[in-house]
C-alpha cells in the first residue's frame, strides 16, 4: 500500500471512528504539589473549598501568590476577591499579574456579593474569596444562606471557588482544608518556601477523589 493510500485510509477512519472527546476534569491542579496530594489532584470544580488558616501568618498570602504564579504558567486566570484589601501586588511579577482580577473590598458582605457575580459569570477557572482579615464579628453576620447560594452557583459552572479565612464558616463547602503553617517574615526568604507548607483535610465530600484523608502532609 502506498504512502498516499495509507494517509487517505487514516483519514477515513477519523471520520467514521472520530476519537471521543476526553471526559472534562473534575479538579483544577494548582501546581503546589502538597496541596495537590491532599486534595486529590487540585482543587474541585463547580464546588467550594474553604481553606481554614486559623494563625496568623504569611502562609495564605503566600499560597495566593504560588496560585497566581500557577494560573501564569497554566495560561488561564484568577479572580481574587480580596475582602479587606489587603493584597499585595508587588510580591507577583507583572507577567502573572496579567492573570489576575483584583476585586478590592472593604467589607466582608461585598466580597460575597462580588464572589455572587463573578460565580455568575463562569468565565475564571478559579475564584478566590480571602476573607482572612476579615473580623470573625463581621464573618459571623454572614448568614449560611449566602454561602448556599454561592455553591448552587458554583455548582452550574466549570469554576473552582476557594475561600479563605480564619475559622471554619462555610457549611457548604464540599472540601475543608487546614492551612497548619505559622510563618514569619523570615520563612518566605527560603528558596521554595511555598513547598513546606502544611496541610490537614478537615472534611471532604469527594472522598472519591480522595482515597484517604492524611492527618498532615509536609
Amino acid at each position: 500500500m502506498s504512502a498516499r493510500n495509507i494517509v487517505d485510509l487514516r483519514k477515513l477512519l477519523a471520520a467514521r471512528f472520530p476519537r471521543p472527546s476526553p471526559p472534562p476534569t473534575t479538579v483544577l491542579p494548582t501546581g503546589i504539589e502538597v496541596l495537590d496530594r491532599i486534595a486529590g489532584g487540585g482543587l474541585p470544580k463547580s464546588a467550594i473549598t474553604e481553606l481554614i488558616a486559623p494563625k496568623a501568618s504569611a502562609a495564605s498570602a503566600s499560597l495566593i501568590h504560588a496560585l497566581l504564579r500557577s494560573a501564569q504558567r497554566d495560561q488561564h486566570f484568577v479572580a481574587l476577591i480580596d475582602g479587606s484589601d489587603s493584597f499585595d501586588p508587588g510580591s507577583s511579577d507583572n507577567s502573572a499579574l496579567q492573570h489576575l482580577l483584583w476585586v478590592r473590598c472593604r467589607k466582608a458582605f461585598d466580597a460575597i456579593k462580588a464572589a455572587d457575580f463573578l460565580l455568575r459569570d463562569g468565565n475564571f477557572p478559579l475564584v478566590i474569596v480571602d476573607l482572612v482579615l476579615n473580623s470573625v464579628e463581621e464573618l459571623r453576620k454572614i448568614p449560611q444562606t449566602s454561602w448556599y447560594r454561592l455553591q448552587r452557583l458554583a455548582e452550574a459552572m466549570p469554576t473552582g471557588c476557594l475561600i479563605i479565612n480564619r475559622q471554619s464558616l462555610v457549611s457548604s463547602a464540599q472540601l475543608k482544608i487546614v492551612l497548619q503553617n505559622s510563618w514569619k517574615l523570615t520563612d518566605l526568604e527560603h528558596e521554595n518556601a511555598i513547598s513546606n507548607l502544611r496541610f490537614h483535610v478537615q472534611r471532604a465530600h469527594l472522598k472519591s477523589q480522595i482515597s484517604n484523608q492524611q492527618s498532615a502532609i509536609q
